[in-house]
């Protein structure tokens, strides 16, 4: 019953914000750039004018694997990004951009990010085990204890709802900037951007939906 109450709403939302990026991206990736700009050339230009020359950029293979590595100082586009110079590439090129953009500019949400990505991908891994434990042994505690470690993962999705929505702001202003789009290929890159938006909010949903089925499990076996 809490399965159907809580999470299935959330579950159906996930699969409309996956399926509508996906989408979206097929859309616009049909759609030609009248500058005829590439992703990689429209991240290479956002990456410069902030100062960001020493980023590397790189090809990587798989569709919606873009990403920004500051491990490395790599910023790395998928097939249908780097060489495209679709509406839907220079979204995303640029929205990867900004990632870098704000890790140079030490902003915050992202440096919290960083210091709970420890602890967040350890309470991941050890929390449905913990909690299995708790069923066994009768330990409520336990189980409490694991709905901890698990509800980290809401934390951390929670934090990067701001990382993402700021990525996507700056990305948009450093198109609009260029003078290289015509209206309609920003509002293409804008629909883009909010729908991959959409699939972070979703994941925050999926994953509060789910700390308030165990803590409605716990609160049911504690009577």
């Amino acid at each position: 019953m809490y399965y159907l109450i809580l999470v299935l709403p959330a579950m159906l939302f996930a699969m409309w914000a996956n399926a509508k990026v996906n989408s979206t991206y097929r859309e616009y990736s049909k759609v030609t750039t009248y500058s005829r700009m590439t992703g990689y050339e429209a991240a290479r230009r956002i990456l410069d004018a902030n100062g960001l020359r020493n980023v590397a950029i790189e090809h990587v293979r798989g569709e919606l694997t873009d990403h920004y590595d500051p491990r490395t100082n790599v910023l790395r586009l998928s097939d249908g990004v780097y060489y495209s110079d679709s509406v839907a590439a220079i979204g995303v090129a640029a929205h990867e951009s900004g990632h870098a953009v704000q890790y140079r500019q030490d902003y915050l949400p992202v440096k919290i990010r960083t210091a709970i990505l420890p602890v967040c991908n350890f309470g991941s891994q050890a929390a449905w085990p913990i909690m299995m434990v708790g069923l066994v042994l009768g330990s409520m505690n336990l189980f409490r204890f694991g709905i901890l470690l698990f509800s980290m993962i809401a934390v951390f999705q929670f934090v990067t709802l701001p990382v993402e929505f700021n990525a996507s702001d700056r990305a948009m202003a450093a198109l609009e900037s260029s003078g290289a789009f015509t209206e309609s290929e920003l509002d293409g890159a804008q629909n883009m951007l909010w729908a991959a938006g959409m699939t972070y909010v979703a994941a925050l949903a999926v994953s509060l939906a789910n700390v308030m089925r165990l803590l409605l499990i716990s609160n049911r076996r504690n009577r």
